[in-house]
């Protein structure tokens, strides 16, 4: 009796919130595009979804369905409890739902050839042994920071003392140098619950059959490279970046960005926009106001309620400094909340943009060739600050005071020295001969789509593996 034949089917577990699932998702569109396959996007569920990620799901193409996991309740844990232990809670909650959805896909005549999971996916393993599936890891972060991750235990059993106290900074293979006070701040503590759940969580990830990152060989050819090279014990490390989105998750532009910056001279605007769930306190956002009035440069900030108020629906332009809309009408815009990020980056009015260092949007300035001002807030953002200032060189920092605020006066001359200024020309070119290496790419013969075709071809041909 002639065998059923059983289509191939990818699985790829987000964790909750938008910057990972956006990297996911692109990675599912780009996959799609490759090979025969049909792929389930299963998000797991600690909530309501945003708007924003209801209309970035609705948006994917034929071939990608998504689910949401079952709700994994959080009332057991502590109030206090880490933005990163909430995650890894409802990660590992869903998996009995994981579980059922390969019995359902299974039974409908698929055959999942792979589990694809973001960083605090990994403890899908166990369902991945079950079902005999192989699990890779998408690191949606920077090479350097995956180095970070991957030499984690290395470093733990080399420094006694926390990361911010060592006198010389870290030096990983190929990598920029970096300062202990950069290492992100669940890390900054060894006696931090956090510290050893990220130590769990990186030691799981040799246990993937291999590592996809988002990055490319001509941002971090020394990261990569070292990081291709086979090491026992450590998975085959595949390039697949730069994965960003076409455009932005909510294409309706309410408050007429793109139309004022149609109006606006080339190159001339300088975008700030702290990501998805960035924030300033009261003092620092009047302190960019004041620093944004003296620079005398046009802007477009996307501006939100500060991060020491109680967060309302009030409306965040109360928060800046009195008579400051009146008296920057003819150099800016501010709107509340929320911009068409990736419309603005590629307008050709838009001259620098003033960002958090997610590495979405990072990636998202490389590839539309605009300059950088880094303002790390969290998570591994002083890493990124790292990379793109002093090993990349496609972007300027402003200095902290001793208050732990970025002043008006040092706002503003950062400001002056990227849209107008030597050091600015300097990451301007440099940004753009990265936007150029960016569009070739995904050629045929190039990196990224070879480390696609590579996995693919692997996942359809296991035999061959």
């Amino acid at each position: 009796m002639e065998e059923t034949y059983k289509k191939s089917h990818i699985i790829i577990l987000s964790s909750p919130g938008i910057s990972h699932l956006i990297s996911l998702g692109e990675l599912a569109k780009r996959l799609i595009l490759h090979q025969n396959f049909s792929i389930t996007i299963a998000i797991s569920d600690a909530g309501s979804p945003s708007k924003t990620m209801e209309s970035y799901l609705e948006s994917l193409p034929k071939g990608i369905s998504y689910i949401f996991l079952g709700l994994v309740s959080s009332e057991e844990l502590p109030k206090d409890v880490s933005f990163d232990a909430r995650i890894g809670h409802t990660m590992s909650g869903s998996l009995p739902s994981l579980c059922d959805l390969f019995e359902n896909i299974i039974t409908s005549n698929y055959v999942v050839v792979a589990l694809v999971v973001d960083i605090f996916g990994v403890s899908a393993v166990e369902v991945c042994k079950e079902y005999k599936v192989p699990m890779y890891v998408f690191f949606t972060a920077s090479a350097l920071t995956m180095s970070f991750a991957l030499n984690l235990p290395k470093l733990d059993e080399l420094h006694s003392c926390d990361f911010k106290d060592l006198v010389e900074p870290i030096r990983l293979p190929g990598c920029v140098p970096l300062p202990g006070e950069a290492i992100m701040d669940a890390l900054q503590d060894k006696k931090n619950p956090a510290y050893k759940s990220f130590m769990h969580i990186f030691k799981q990830v040799t246990l993937a059959e291999g590592i996809l990152v988002n990055s490319f060989m001509a941002a971090e050819p020394g990261a990569l490279s070292a990081l291709m090279k086979r090491e026992l014990g450590r998975p085959p490390v595949y390039p697949v970046g730069p994965l960003i989105r076409a455009e932005s998750t909510d294409t309706v532009d309410g408050h007429g960005c793109l139309e004022w910056l149609d109006r606006q001279p080339g190159s001339s605007v300088l975008f700030i926009a702290f990501g998805s769930a960035g924030t300033l306190t009261n003092d620092q956002i009047t302190e960019l106001a004041f620093g944004l009035e003296l620079s005398q440069q046009r802007f477009l900030w996307v501006t939100r309620s500060p991060s020491d108020t109680a967060q309302t629906i009030e409306d965040p332009l109360g928060f800046l400094p009195n008579g400051f809309l009146g008296r920057t009408r003819d150099l800016g815009l501010v709107v509340p909340s929320w911009g068409p990020q990736i419309q603005v980056l590629a307008h050709g009015s838009t001259g620098g943009f003033l960002t958090h260092c997610g590495w979405n949007s990072a990636l998202e300035s490389i590839v539309h060739g605009v300059p950088l001002i880094v303002w790390p807030l969290f998570a591994e953002q002083k890493m990124n600050a790292v990379l793109l200032v002093d090993d990349m060189k496609i972007a300027l920092r402003p200095k902290v005071d001793e208050n732990g605020l970025v002043g008006r006066e040092e706002i503003a001359i950062i400001i002056k020295g990227l849209m107008d200024g030597e050091e600015g020309h300097s990451v301007r070119k440099k940004v753009e001969d990265l936007k150029d290496a960016a569009a070739a790419w995904f050629t045929k013969d190039r990196l990224s789509t070879l480390s696609l075709l590579e996995v693919a071809h692997m996942w359809m041909n296991p035999v061959d593996h």
